[in-house]
């Protein structure tokens, strides 16, 4: 979360309340801001778009009902990182 702390004020704000809004729904749903990726590993991993600019992955354990953020980066990062979802 270095990354995040580095940005301007405004950008971090945002980005640290789309995050906490996922201990409310962090389910994909009709809003379009959050979406279960089809990668090849066997885990579930979400990705939640915080406005036209960063992307956050992450993971939900319904086990222990923690979400965990594994990445938060630029949408054009997670493009090249990840290819288009």
């Amino acid at each position: 979360m270095d990354a995040i702390n580095e940005l301007p004020e405004k950008p971090r704000r945002f980005i640290f309340d789309a995050i906490k809004s996922l201990e409310e729904n962090p389910w994909p749903g009709t809003d379009g801001d959050k979406e279960k990726l089809h990668l090849a590993d066997t885990m579930d991993i979400y990705r939640l778009h915080i406005g036209r600019s960063y992307t956050v992955l992450y993971t939900i354990d319904k086990e222990e009902h923690l979400i965990r953020v594994h990445d938060v980066m630029t949408i054009e990062q997670a493009h090249k990182k990840y290819g288009r979802w």
